[in-house]
């Protein structure tokens, strides 16, 4: 399961670059509205981090780090699912006279990403409990 968990992760954290880029790209780090640096930067930091936490509990199966793992992955899954709301707000104004960064994302890729991040989050707290 652990294993299944890392798959998992650091594929989510492929498709995450792959939008991170496609944002940075598109200005993101210069807009005023929408998904800003300041939410999606400790986004991408934290998962990178607990994905550290992950591959050490996968090579010394110290359960602490598994759980530490977890509880920053819960902290990025929140800051995903603000993004999305952010994301999806953005793409339903029908006014706008600027597309924010955001809105240049495939959105199969966007729904993607959180499937998997969900994925991950799943096996990662079963994989932490033992089971």
């Amino acid at each position: 399961m652990q294993w299944a968990a890392l798959i998992a992760w650091v594929t989510t954290a492929l498709g995450g670059l792959v939008l991170f880029l496609q944002w940075a790209r598109h200005g993101g780090f210069s807009q005023r509205e929408g998904i800003r640096a300041r939410r999606l930067l400790p986004h991408l930091a934290l998962a990178v981090v607990g994905l550290g936490f992950w591959v050490g509990y996968v090579a010394n199966d110290t359960r602490t780090l598994a759980w530490i793992a977890v509880g920053i992955l819960v902290a990025v899954a929140l800051l995903g699912i603000s993004m999305l709301v952010i994301s999806l707000r953005g793409r339903t104004t029908i006014l706008r006279t600027d597309t924010p960064a955001e809105g240049m994302f495939p959105f199969p890729l966007v729904v993607l990403h959180g499937a998997l991040a969900t994925s991950t989050l799943l096996l990662s707290t079963l994989a932490a409990a033992g089971i």
